[in-house]
């Protein structure tokens, strides 16, 4: 089965692929800023009973012509997938008939330099029949990002720091500055981007970290006015009307995540949500959010 971490890892590229020409400097990988890029289907099933779906499939203009980029999120060595990867970019090329790239996105060491290999699929009286050399992106050329300047200078990467360097001894202060950054852009992207960064997290410890990063630190993206009255010590009116503030506050993300991830809200649990006055209530069904396959997962474990 398919995990929360796993569809981070490509799912950040989804939605922000225009960070693709800034992420392969550090593959070496000479590419002109995009005038356009294209999200395109995943599904490249050719024969009805075999199903084989990429994780994610954008079609780049860059300067030099058109190319597909197929990226391919990975938590751990598989045999088996060298040969689903050569039938992607097979099937792409000859679907849409341009240049087509496989790029793997990895969140440890040992995973990147597998996939890094040279594969060979032709027989050894003339290997060279078919071949393949996928890009990858995993914690040794994704750069760490530690200042929070630099991390709100390009989020998608800073997001994407965070989770190839999840198990790093610096990723707390990646996840400071990223938090950081996170303050100074819009407010739905923001939710989307953090909501990223806890999947590609996975139950790593630096999960934890990131909750409480979002709980305490951020708290959940309040404005800089609602932080200036805590500082200075609010009267109790104020207190409560921050409150209430942050109450919808929390509703907003919970129903935002859920709809990035499209899982459906009906209207009986829309209302439960936005009603719901509790804020230790919110905080659990905020990070059932995350990871729950249904709006019923959302509420699971609670007392009605």
């Amino acid at each position: 089965m398919v995990g929360s971490q796993h569809e981070a890892l490509h799912r950040i590229f989804q939605h922000a692929p225009e960070m693709f020409a800034r992420a392969f400097h550090a593959l070496d990988v000479p590419l002109g800023d995009p005038s356009e890029v294209a999200l395109l289907p995943t599904d490249l099933t050719e024969i009805r009973p075999l199903e084989r779906r990429v994780d994610t499939l954008l079609r780049f203009t860059v300067p030099t012509g058109r190319f597909l980029l197929l990226v391919e999120a990975q938590g751990e060595c598989d045999p088996d997938k060298p040969s689903a990867w050569a039938y992607y970019l097979a099937h792409a090329h000859a679907k849409y008939r341009i240049p087509v790239v496989l790029l793997v996105v990895c969140h440890d060491r040992a995973t990147a330099e597998w996939a890094s290999r040279i594969v060979q699929l032709g027989p050894s009286f003339w290997a060279g029949s078919l071949s393949m050399s996928p890009l990858v992106l995993g914690p040794d050329n994704v750069p760490v990002i530690t200042d929070p300047a630099e991390a709100a200078a390009d989020v998608p990467l800073a997001v994407l720091s965070a989770m190839t360097h999840a198990k790093d001894p610096c990723i707390d202060a990646i996840l400071k500055s990223l938090a950081a950054a996170l303050r100074e852009i819009d407010e739905e992207d923001a939710h989307v981007f953090a909501e990223l960064t806890e999947l590609g997290l996975g139950t790593s410890p630096a999960a934890e970290t990131w909750r409480h990063l979002m709980s305490i630190d951020l708290s959940f993206f309040r404005s800089e006015t609602s932080q200036r009255l805590r500082e200075e010590g609010r009267t109790e009116g104020l207190a409560e009307g921050l409150a209430e503030g942050e109450t919808k506050a929390f509703a907003k993300s919970i129903l935002d995540i859920l709809d990035a991830r499209s899982i459906s809200v009906p209207p009986d649990a829309h209302l439960r949500i936005t009603s719901c006055d509790d804020q230790d209530v919110l905080r659990a069904w905020l990070r059932r959010s995350a990871t729950a396959t249904s709006v019923s997962e959302v509420f699971t474990g609670d007392q009605v």
